[in-house]
């Protein structure tokens, strides 16, 4: 089956906006906005993870409320996140449900140029008339993730790790306080050597 060159320019513009068309539902629109509060409600989920590559998570559902405090020199966001997150445990490897949950805020300014003023100010020209917050909730979601990624406490205190992963991992663990490997004698002398200096 052969295509024409426009159907082929269709497909690629179809791609194009789908690709870029996903990002729209987290857009902002303050230019008509009054001065004062105004809420927005978002919602992400496995799909929204899709479209960030090497993603700490690929799986969850996320409920974002942000408030928008509008002023005449600039824009205020309280980002209110809250959810759950598929993650993977550092002990067993098995997958399990995070809790996440974060309260920040992000300053915006509008000029001609950026200025450094830390990370939480984001500088935007005068004349645009919308903010996309895609990139931040995402940021802000993986900003909510525990360092350590481990299987939540269940009702009696344990962890609900995957008990054969972790006596396999246990036959392998070297322990303190066993049997060290004989130290090479070559080591010795060059410890001297330092020493003497």
């Amino acid at each position: 089956m052969k295509f024409s060159g426009v159907y082929k320019k269709f497909i690629l513009l179809q791609h194009f906006f789908g690709t870029v068309g996903w990002k729209s539902k987290y857009d902002v629109a303050f230019k008509g906005l009054a001065e004062g509060l105004h809420d927005f409600e978002f919602q992400i989920d496995d799909s929204f993870f899709e479209h960030f590559e090497e993603s700490l998570a690929d799986r969850g559902e996320v409920a974002i409320n942000v408030t928008l405090e509008k002023r005449s020199a600039f824009l205020k966001l309280h980002f209110h996140i809250k959810g759950w997150l598929e993650l993977t445990c550092d002990r067993c490897l098995d997958n399990y449900r995070q809790k996440v949950k974060l309260k920040t805020e992000m300053f915006v300014k509008f000029g001609e140029t950026e200025f450094e003023e830390g990370e939480n100010v984001i500088w935007i020209l005068p004349e645009e008339p919308y903010l996309n917050l895609a990139q931040l909730i995402y940021e802000y979601t993986m900003l909510s993730i525990p360092l350590r990624h481990i299987h939540p406490k269940n009702k009696n205190g344990g962890r609900d790790c995957n008990k054969e992963m972790l006596n396999k991992l246990k036959n392998y663990m070297h322990t303190e306080g066993g049997a060290e490997p004989p130290v090479d004698p070559r080591w010795d002398a060059l410890k001297k050597l330092g020493n003497n200096n």
